[in-house]
């Protein structure tokens, strides 16, 4: 009984730094458009708390955070993606993109697929 709540707390104790490791902040989140009309793919580097217009598509980043590299390489951003369209003003999808699976956290619009590639600290990246 003893022996099997030891190799619990070892357990626990053994994995206690990737449990409590901090995802780091980045000051930059690297997407990818795609136009289905015209087959046309854009990489657009926005910084955080600022917005950007892709196409009809008007980006406005919030965070982007990346796992330490000790952990998993995975990128999110926190997003609000508005469509423009002879001045009227649509949100298209508010929350949390994933880099490694777009398809959970989809941008769903007719026009463009929209997903993050990364988050960076160097724009130049």
């Amino acid at each position: 009984m003893n022996l099997g709540l030891l190799n619990i707390f070892l357990i626990i104790v053994f994995f206690s730094n990737q449990l409590l490791s901090e995802p780091l902040q980045m000051k930059y989140a690297k997407f990818r458009i795609l136009d289905k009309i015209s087959n046309k793919l854009i990489d657009k580097t926005i910084s955080v708390d600022e917005s950007d217009a892709i196409e009809t598509l008007k980006v406005q980043v919030y965070a982007c955070f990346t796992e330490p590299p000790t952990e998993i390489a995975e990128d999110y951003v926190l997003v609000d993606i508005f469509d423009i369209y002879k001045d009227e003003k649509k949100s298209v999808y508010r929350g949390w993109m994933i880099s490694s699976s777009p398809e959970v956290t989809p941008l769903e619009h007719p026009i463009y697929d929209l997903w993050l590639v990364g988050c960076i600290n160097d724009k130049t990246s």
